[in-house]
C-alpha cells in the first residue's frame, strides 16, 4: 500500500533539517502512555529521552532518562528542557502552542506547532479540511445558545454538538434531538465556541496512521476498524473489515492530508465509512494514536518507531502487517473487583499485554491494552472475546 502512494516532493523543512543519530536525545512534551511507548521505541534504538510533564512519575517519565516536572506553559523550564535535547516532539494535542513556538527558537519541534494549532481545535480542523477539499460532515460553528439552537434546527435532528477546543474520548460533545437540547447542551459545554455537525449514518469507523519524513516519503499502516464504548475506543480490528477500495481511499486521503500539512512525524486520520462505502473524515491527530497500538506487536515497524525515525531524520521503516490482530483497551473498570486475572489473560500465548504504569485506576481511564495475534481476523476477534472474559472472570455469553 505504501509503495503505491508515496509522494515525491520533500518537506519545506527538509533543507534546514539536521538528522539526529542514535545516541542523541529526544525531548518529549507530555508524559502519557503514548509517550511511554514512544520512549520504549527510542530507548531500543539507542536514543536518550527527556520527558516534560506536569505530574511526576508519569508513564513516559518512568522509562525516560530525565523527567522534568513542569507545566507546559512554564517558559523557563521549557527553555532549559529544550536546550538539553536535540529535537522536541509531543505525544498529545492538549499543549499550548505558544510555548512550543518559543521552544522552536531553541530546537526543532516536530511536527511543527502550526499543525498542532490546527488539529487541537475542531473549528480550525474543519476549516482546513474544507479549504483543501477533503470530505467531512456538514457543520456550522456556533458561539451562543441561541446560535446552537438555530443551527441545530437548520441542520436537522439528530445532530451533534462538540466543543471547538480540546476534545477527546467523547468529552465535550453531545447528541441532540431538539433545539431545546441544543441550547441546554451549549450551556453545559461551558465553552466560547462549538461545532455543530450533522449526524452521520455510518457503517463503521476506521482510522489510518501514516508517517511522513522531511524528504516527503510517506508510509501508511493498514487501516484499523474501531469499536467504541461510551465514546472511548474499546477495540481495534486490523485489517479493518472493509472493501479493499475503501482501505485504499482512506490511505490516499491520509497521505494527501500529511502532504498538505507538510507534516514531519506521525498523523492519525479517523474516518466514518458511510453505508454507500464513501468516507468522511472525522478527526486528525498529529501523533501516535490509540487505534495504532496494534503496530507495536503486529507490524515490522510500530507507529512509535515511525514517529522517532521521522523526527530524527532517519529512514522510515516498513509498516507491513505481520498478522491479523485485535487490540483491546483496558480501562479502570477492569479493576473494580480487584486485580484483573493476568495469568488467565496470558494463558493464550498469542496475547501481548501492555500496562502503562498508571496509579489509581478509575472509570474511563486507560490503564493498558492487550493485543491478540491470530492467523485470521475471525480467530483474533474470537480470541479477544475469550481473553477479555478470562481477564475479568466472566463466562462468555
Amino acid at each position: 500500500m505504501s509503495e503505491e502512494i508515496q509522494p515525491n516532493e520533500g518537506s519545506a523543512q527538509a533543507e534546514d533539517f539536521r538528522p539526529v543519530l542514535p545516541g542523541g536525545t529526544i525531548g518529549l512534551v507530555g508524559g502519557g502512555q503514548l509517550g511511554r511507548m514512544f520512549g520504549i521505541a527510542a530507548r531500543r534504538m539507542g536514543y536518550r529521552v527527556h520527558t516534560l510533564e506536569a505530574s511526576p512519575d508519569s508513564p513516559a517519565g518512568q522509562i525516560s532518562d530525565v523527567e522534568v516536572t513542569a507545566n507546559y506553559d512554564d517558559l523557563e523550564k521549557l527553555s532549559a528542557f529544550a536546550a538539553a535535547v536535540d529535537v522536541v516532539t509531543f505525544e498529545f494535542e492538549n499543549i499550548p502552542v505558544a510555548p512550543l513556538e518559543a521552544v522552536e527558537e531553541i530546537r526543532p519541534v516536530l511536527p511543527r506547532p502550526g499543525i498542532l494549532h490546527i488539529c487541537q481545535n475542531r473549528e480550525r480542523e474543519k476549516e482546513f479540511l474544507v479549504r483543501h477539499g477533503f470530505p467531512c460532515a456538514k457543520h456550522r460553528t456556533v458561539s451562543s445558545a441561541a446560535e446552537a439552537a438555530a443551527a441545530a434546527a437548520a441542520m436537522g435532528f439528530p445532530c451533534v454538538i462538540k466543543t471547538a477546543d480540546f476534545g477527546y474520548d467523547g468529552k465535550g460533545q453531545s447528541k441532540l434531538g431538539s433545539a431545546a437540547e441544543a441550547a441546554d447542551a451549549w450551556n453545559k459545554l461551558g465553552a466560547p465556541r462549538a461545532v455543530l455537525e450533522e449526524w452521520v449514518d455510518y457503517r463503521c469507523e476506521i482510522s489510518v496512521v501514516c508517517a511522513r519524513d522531511a524528504s516527503g516519503r510517506v508510509e501508511c499502516f493498514t487501516p484499523s476498524e474501531n469499536i467504541h464504548r461510551n465514546h472511548i475506543l474499546h477495540r481495534s480490528i486490523v485489517p479493518a473489515r472493509v472493501d479493499d477500495a475503501v482501505a485504499r481511499e482512506a490511505g490516499y486521503l491520509a497521505v494527501r492530508i500529511a502532504r498538505t500539512l507538510d507534516l514531519v512525524g506521525v498523523l492519525a486520520v479517523e474516518f466514518f465509512v458511510r453505508r454507500d462505502g464513501t468516507l468522511l473524515i472525522n478527526e486528525l491527530a498529529p501523533r501516535p494514536h490509540n487505534s495504532g497500538h496494534f503496530s507495536f506487536d503486529a507490524c515490522v515497524t510500530s507507529q512509535f518507531e515511525q514517529q522517532l525515525r521521522a523526527v530524527c531524520g532517519q529512514p522510515l521503516g516498513s509498516p507491513r502487517l505481520l498478522s491479523p490482530v485485535v487490540m483491546v483497551n483496558l480501562l479502570g473498570e477492569a479493576w473494580e473487583n480487584g486485580e484483573p486475572n493476568w495469568a488467565a489473560l496470558l494463558s493464550d500465548p498469542d496475547v501481548k499485554l501492555h500496562l502503562y504504569g498508571k496509579k489509581g485506576p478509575r472509570s474511563g481511564r486507560k490503564m493498558g491494552h492487550f493485543c491478540v495475534l491470530k492467523p485470521t481476523i475471525e480467530d483474533a476477534c474470537r480470541a479477544a472475546d475469550e481473553a477479555e472474559a478470562r481477564l475479568l472472570g466472566r463466562k462468555r455469553s
